[in-house]
């Protein structure tokens, strides 16, 4: 980090002393008041030639490839919505929507006995979870050839 800090005040540092040198160079100007003048509001102002020469180089964003108005108007909407109530609301929503599957909850209640068996002095998960003497296994006769797999 502290070298990205030494590179950009180098670059400031070059930057100021090149403007430095190349701000003392002359100006010439000429006494030429005559042809430049103020347009007088009198003067019709072909704008004709200004629309042919926007819409020639008009480049349509692709909603709408005759009118640059709809063309406009169509991207501005389109982002209006996908960026402003999909990403920006849709975000928010999502963010602050209440933990309707209680993953939270269970969290709790694992940290809650799991400190409660440390207390008491017992193993997390007992290894006989349920009582053996009610487990009911098959015996072999009726396993017959089938595959036990542990």
């Amino acid at each position: 980090m502290s070298a990205l800090m030494r590179l950009s005040a180098l670059r400031i540092l070059r930057n100021n002393l090149h403007n430095a040198r190349c701000s003392g160079r002359a100006l010439s100007t000429s006494d030429k008041k005559q042809e430049t003048g103020p347009i007088s509001p009198t003067t019709p102002i072909d704008t004709s030639k200004l629309d042919a020469e926007l819409k020639k180089n008009w480049v349509s964003y692709g909603f709408e490839s005759k009118d640059e108005y709809q063309d406009r108007s169509h991207t501005r909407a389109h982002f209006f919505f996908t960026i402003t109530l999909c990403i920006v609301w849709g975000g928010f929503f999502w963010a602050y929507t209440p933990d309707y599957k209680l993953r939270d909850w269970a969290q709790r209640e694992a940290f809650l006995e799991i400190r409660r068996r440390e207390s008491i002095g017992v193993d997390h998960v007992d290894k006989n979870y349920t009582d053996p003497t009610t487990i009911v296994l098959p015996t072999d006769e009726e396993l017959g050839d089938t595959e036990v797999i542990i």
